[in-house]
């Protein structure tokens, strides 16, 4: 049998969710995209330029890059997550001195990264909000759990 987790082993019955962070969600998906890139990309340069450049270099920086895009996934909820994520951003443009297109494709995935996290960020505040005036609501209204607007019973004819 499969080893439980912390929140699987503290779970009781009627204990809410824990809503995830839409940021999380946004950044990760943007990294992995950009993890894809970059693993085509290390193709392409290898391609091009394995006459000029030690082919060791060129697949190991790739799959590097590539590694480190995917390990960032796991630490965006700490402090440190999205610093590296731009610190990634960076070495993606950088790219552009070995492939010119790179640039390009790197500033446009820096503001997808930029839109992600503040929107994320827009959207996570949001819930908390709407979360607190949800219990607030709950507490005040300890009869009925249907939300405002709901009819109590249906008319009988």
């Amino acid at each position: 049998m499969a080893k439980l987790t912390k929140a699987q082993r503290e779970w009781r019955p009627g204990m809410p969710k824990k809503r995830r962070s839409i940021r999380i969600m946004f950044a990760s998906t943007v990294l992995v995209l950009e993890a894809f890139l970059v693993l085509f990309a290390t193709l392409a340069v290898f391609g091009l330029r394995r006459d000029e450049l030690s082919p060791a270099v060129i697949l190991g920086g790739g799959f590097v890059l590539f590694a480190a895009l995917i390990a960032t996934c796991a630490i965006l909820p700490k402090p440190a997550g999205p610093v590296i994520g731009w610190i990634l951003q960076l070495a993606i443009i950088a790219t552009g001195f070995l492939v010119p297109e790179m640039f390009f494709v790197g500033a446009i995935f820096a503001a997808t990264w930029w839109y992600g996290l503040k929107t994320g960020m827009r959207l996570d505040r949001e819930n908390r909000v709407r979360d607190r005036e949800q219990a607030e609501w709950e507490k005040a209204h300890p009869e009925g759990s249907e939300g405002p607007g709901a009819s109590a019973a249906p008319a009988a004819d």
